[in-house]
This record gives C-alpha cells, sequence and structure tokens, in this order.
C-alpha cells in the first residue's frame, strides 16, 4: 500500500514530473493523428482501387483481345468465355457478377475556347448496366450518381447543346467560305456556293454518348486573389474524337462521342485520365467484334473466396497462357506496399517523440534518487525490501506513461475528429491553404481512427516510460541503508 501512495505523492509534489507527462502525451497524440490521416488516405486509396478493378480481373497483352479457343479451334466470344466461366461448379456460386471490357490507350480532342484541346486518355469500352454490377461505376458518376441501370443516352439537354453546336459550327464554316470567296457567280470557273441544307438526303449517324474523367471536364486554377476556380470545359452534350489503335496491327482510328456523364472519383490519377464508351461501338472502332481485353469480377465474398477463384481461373484458362488472372491487390501491390512502407517508416520516426520522454523520465528519476537518498535509507532500514523501492520507481514511471498516454489519447482522438475545422481555421490565418482541394479532389481530410492502433500506441508509450524508468530504480533498489544514512 505504501508504493501507492509514495508514486501518488511524488506525482503530485515533483512538479518536474509534469514535463515527462506533457512529452508523452505530445508524442501519443501526434502518433495517433497522423496515423488516423495515413489510415483515412490508405482507405480511401484502397476504396477506390478495388472500386475501379473490382475483385479479381482477367486480362490480356494482346491488343487484339483473348484468344481462347473452344474443343474444335474457334475463338471464344467474351460471351462464351462467361458461359465457360460460371458453368464451373466453383465457381458458380462464389461470382456475383462479370462483364466484359476493352481497355486501350486513346487520344481524346475538343474544342474549348476555339482552341483544339488533345489529351492521352486511358479508354475504357463497357456494358454499362453489367459494369454497374460489378461496382465501382455507377456510384462515381456525376448525373446518374448510384444508379442501377445507368447508360450512355443523351438527355433531352445534351441533345439541345449538341445541335446548338452543330449549328453554330455549320454557320462559322459557311462564313469563313463566303468571306474570302468573293466570285462572280456568272463564271463558268467559279467554285459553286455551298449547299447550306447537309441534312436533306444524308442519313445523320447515332450520337453514341461518353463518360469522361471529372478533371479532364473541368479546369482548376488559382484567380488574381488565389481563390481557385473550377471552369467547365466540357459540357453534357460536347463532341469529341477520340483517336486510338485498332486491332493487332494498331492502325489508328478514330470515333466521335458526346458527353453524357462524368466520372468523379475523387481521385485525379482517374479522374484526368479515364474515359468509358459503349463496348460494341468501342469493338467496332476497333476492328474488335466479339472480342475483349479483360474481363471484370466480382465475387460473393471476396476474403473467403478470392484465392480459390483465381486458383481455379488458373487452371481453366490454362492452355491459354496469354490469360493473366489477379486480384486487385495484386494488381495494385507495389502502390499498396510502398503506402504500408511510408506508414511504417513514419511511425517509426514519430515514436522518437516518445523516446524523449523517455530520456526525460530517465533524467528525472536520477535526480530523485539522488535527492531522496536519506529516505531511501529509512524505508530499507523500516524493512522495506529492495523489490520493493524497485517497485515504487517503476510504479512511478507506469503511472507517468499511464496519465501521459490517457491525455495524449484524448487530445488524439479531438484533434482527429475535428481535424477538418482546425484546418480551415489555420488556413484562414495563413491564407494559404493546408490542405489544398484541387491536388486530392477531396471534399475533405480523410481520417480512420483504429482502436488497435491506439492500443498498441499506448502500449509501446507506457513500455518505453516503464524502460527508462528501470535504470534508476535499480539504482535506489540496490542502494545500502547504512551508506544512505551515515551522514545523518
Amino acid at each position: 500500500m505504501y508504493k501507492i501512495l509514495l508514486c501518488a505523492r511524488y506525482l503530485q509534489t515533483r512538479y518536474l514530473a509534469f514535463v515527462c507527462i506533457v512529452s508523452v502525451m505530445l508524442g501519443v497524440a501526434t502518433l495517433i493523428v497522423v496515423n488516423a490521416v495515413m489510415s483515412g488516405f490508405s482507405t480511401k486509396l484502397k476504396d477506390r482501387l478495388h472500386g475501379i478493378l473490382s475483385d479479381v480481373v482477367i486480362d490480356t497483352e494482346r491488343t487484339d483481345g483473348f484468344e481462347v479457343l473452344d474443343e474444335n479451334g474457334y475463338p471464344l466470344t467474351p460471351e462464351q468465355m462467361i458461359v465457360k466461366i460460371k458453368s464451373n461448379e466453383i465457381l458458380r456460386d462464389r461470382i456475383q457478377a462479370i462483364t466484359p471490357t476493352i481497355e486501350t490507350f486513346a487520344i481524346l480532342q475538343f474544342r474549348y475556347r476555339g482552341t483544339v484541346i488533345a489529351k492521352p486518355v486511358r479508354l475504357i469500352g463497357i456494358d454499362p448496366q453489367s459494369r454497374a454490377a460489378v461496382g465501382g461505376f455507377a456510384e462515381y458518376l456525376v448525373r446518374q450518381k448510384g444508379s442501377a441501370t445507368p447508360s450512355f443516352d443523351l438527355t433531352a439537354e445534351a441533345i439541345q447543346r449538341h445541335e446548338w453546336n452543330r449549328k453554330q459550327f455549320e454557320f462559322q464554316a459557311a462564313s469563313s467560305l463566303a468571306q474570302p470567296t468573293k466570285m462572280n457567280i456568272d463564271d463558268p470557273n467559279a467554285v459553286p456556293p455551298p449547299n447550306m441544307e447537309i441534312d436533306k438526303g444524308i442519313p445523320q449517324p447515332k450520337p453514341y454518348g461518353a463518360i469522361v474523367g471529372y478533371a479532364i471536364a473541368h479546369f482548376r486554377y488559382r484567380d488574381d486573389k488565389g481563390q481557385t476556380v473550377e471552369e467547365v470545359a466540357l459540357e453534357e452534350g460536347d463532341d469529341v474524337i477520340i483517336t486510338t489503335a485498332g486491332g493487332q496491327e494498331l492502325k489508328p482510328v478514330w470515333g466521335s462521342f458526346l458527353v453524357t456523364d462524368y466520372l468523379k472519383t475523387e481521385m485525379s490519377e482517374y479522374d484526368q485520365s479515364f474515359v468509358f464508351v459503349p463496348l460494341d461501338q468501342l469493338q467496332r472502332i476497333r476492328g474488335m467484334i466479339g472480342r475483349a481485353t479483360a474481363f471484370q469480377i466480382k465475387l460473393t465474398n471476396y476474403e473467403r473466396d478470392k484465392d480459390i477463384v483465381t486458383k481455379e481461373l488458373r487452371t481453366l484458362f490454362r492452355n491459354s497462357p496469354e490469360v493473366r488472372i489477379a486480384t486487385w491487390e495484386e494488381h495494385q501491390g507495389p502502390l499498396l506496399a510502398a503506402i504500408d512502407v511510408e506508414r511504417g517508416i513514419l511511425n517509426l520516426l514519430l515514436f522518437m517523440i516518445v523516446g524523449v520522454a523517455g530520456f526525460s523520465i530517465l533524467a528525472i528519476f536520477t535526480m530523485i534518487v539522488s535527492e531522496k537518498y536519506r529516505d531511501i535509507g529509512i524505508m530499507k532500514s523500516l524493512g522495506a525490501s529492495n523489490w520493493g523501492v524497485l517497485q515504487i520507481f517503476i510504479g512511478y514511471g507506469l503511472l507517468l506513461g499511464t496519465v501521459g498516454c490517457a491525455l495524449g489519447t484524448l487530445m488524439g482522438v479531438c484533434i482527429t475528429n475535428n481535424i477538418n475545422e482546425i484546418e480551415a481555421v489555420l488556413s484562414g490565418l495563413t491564407g494559404r491553404a493546408v490542405f489544398p482541394r484541387d491536388v486530392y479532389y477531396f471534399k475533405e481530410i480523410p481520417t480512420n481512427i483504429d482502436s488497435w492502433t491506439i492500443i498498441l500506441i499506448d502500449a509501446g508509450a507506457v513500455a518505453t516510460a516503464m524502460l527508462f524508468s528501470l535504470i534508476p530504480a535499480w539504482h535506489a533498489a540496490s542502494l545500502h541503508p547504512v551508506r544512505a544514512l551515515r551522514f545523518e
């Protein structure tokens, strides 16, 4: 009982001990906030990667699509490959949805303020409804957000804007032809005037819709006042030209599409590169009728079935070496590994703050032992054992670490829960955005508080406090009472 009383008395009377408490508190709070923010970014990134790639991806390096043959030596169409996969007894109940896609590189061209703009993009041909069933698509659309049956159909407003754009282009083209060619129409060698009634006798092509990345269609910049301005470069109904390579020979091909919606994942890497078009139209443009370059698969239970499904799929397509099968984690393995390594290194560096608190405990406890020689000698002469004296100082270190961890945990959780409000105040005071939205395309700083991480941080901090109190505690326990009282 006397050990607990002495620990409590030292905590109340030795104000220098509050330096140790503050050091432990700041170290614990910093670790909690940094881990919560990094975990939030990591979780958000994994959600985006998982959503876009689906659970399991089957793809090929062939530019003209899969070359999987049936028993008679004929190549299987995407629909026949899906039937082959779903007819497998092991895969039938473990696969919830599957959709074919074509993924390739392309150049997107459009006019903006009279200037032709060209951007390299990642062109993806999909069936929108089956792609939505796989997940990670409809929830990121702007106009059709969360729709169970998204499509490339144009709205009435988009069609109206397309017609207005077409008439404006025809008017400008007619004006540019009419102004410089002032010829005598009676001259038999004169070029006849253009026929403005182009709709008569000419079938109009069917307008195909395209879903473009949000960052492609919207430009962000800072004005003279330093404010972020977002300007729409592509509205729904605006036409774009997509140039890509067709077939195995990679000959240049192109197609014209109308913007029908935007993809906004809040990940700049995707929002500034992804363009989705109808699968059947991209197959016609690239000369790939009845072919695909990838399959997106959604599993019934990812964690339970991923190993079984990938193993069975590799067995199913063992005679097709160009077919590659991988989970989304395997596809993004280097990126996910880099995030974990960075998080581990940062935790190691930040834990040095707790190490500083440990050295403070070591210095202060050494001072206390030097000052309390007489008290230690009296206690040992009255019957206190070496183990009892050792427990006093180790308990004191445990008490300092526990109080510091409790305050640090409270502080860290409060900062994490209000980090966006704190960021807004700091941005207002400094006049500069601490968390620029135009860089990350996030509405707010993502956070994720993990209980096990907090427990590990607190346990490490308490263990550090006890470890650094062990040396002065051992010195106090080994003190001989006669030597401590010989000058009294």
